[in-house]
């Protein structure tokens, strides 16, 4: 059986949704999977019919960004400076062709702690907790023995038992939040986006080395926010998790420009994680850069 490149395509969203999961960003990602499916088409001829044709995609998947992880150097980072973590557009984890993706294996917290892992303890993770794959299929897709593989998940659980956050809130009252924490910073009102956070709130802002922390902190950045203009802000999603589009009017500009994206960790009905990134990710949202109103 040769495999054609329909069927290879049909795969491509998932693909990339799983080297994110690995690499923690977006475009690293689609690199990934682009060279991923290259070395597919290329062994096509070699693909024998008896396989699943989506397992051995994703053995080829994994094994590129196995690759990928020794050349970036990923490892000896704390879970403070995973400066090359990227946000996930929520649009397109609801595309039809794409598979359900569960929230607690797409949050930024849950790629930030996975990021502490050896290349290989992170691969037998996903393949094993994620994918759901055997044991032995896990062996086979990386090279390992099932002993190996099993050792290095348990190593792997208990990394991530000892740094991920607890479970957050319902989405209802995410969405609230969301609600409150745009309309305080369109109004610049920091008591009411205070109370909306908890007393250690954590805001990071990758590629940045920035890190804040707790409400004195946070109360900083509201002060030089209300000082650079006028705010907008749009309510949209991010790796399954509320996201607020910020867009600023400086003084003396007739627009609001794109300026940041600020995705919430919600934990005991607040928000206890601020993750931003820059406007560069507007258009990939699909959202404008500019906006008249």
């Amino acid at each position: 059986m040769v495999v054609d490149e329909r069927a290879l395509d049909a795969h491509r969203r998932e693909l990339h949704i799983h080297c994110y999961r690995l690499l923690a960003n977006f475009d690293e990602a689609e690199d990934a999977v682009q060279e991923a499916l290259t070395r597919a088409w290329q062994a096509r001829e070699r693909f024998g019919g008896e396989r699943n044709v989506r397992a051995w995609l994703y053995r080829i998947a994994t094994n590129v960004c196995l690759d990928r992880m020794r050349q970036l150097k990923t490892l000896d980072r704390s879970f403070a400076e995973v400066s090359w973590l990227t946000p996930y557009p929520d649009t397109l984890l609801d595309e039809p062709e794409a598979i359900v993706v569960a929230r607690e294996t797409i949050e930024l917290a849950f790629l930030a702690v996975i990021q502490l892992l050896p290349p290989r303890q992170r691969a037998v993770l996903i393949l094993r907790d994620v994918l759901e794959w055997s044991a032995a299929e896990t062996a086979a897709a990386l090279e390992m023995t099932v002993p190996a593989v099993t050792s290095a998940l348990q190593r792997a659980r208990a990394t991530i038992a000892a740094n991920r956050p607890p479970e957050r809130a319902p989405s209802e009252h995410e969405r609230e939040l969301l609600a409150g924490f745009i309309d305080a910073h369109q109004r610049m009102d920091a008591d009411a986006s205070l109370a909306l956070v908890r007393e250690d709130i954590r805001i990071t802002m990758p590629p940045h080395p920035m890190y804040f922390c707790g409400r004195g902190q946070m109360r900083g950045l509201f002060d030089q926010a209300r000082e650079m203009g006028e705010w907008r802000l749009i309510a949209t999603g991010a790796n399954r998790m509320p996201t607020a589009a910020s867009y600023l009017r400086a003084p003396g500009d007739s627009v609001f420009r794109a300026f940041k994206f600020d995705v919430l960790r919600v934990e005991d009905r607040q928000i206890a994680e601020t993750t931003t990134f820059m406007p560069d990710l507007f258009e990939r949202f699909g959202l404008p850069l500019t906006l008249d109103v």
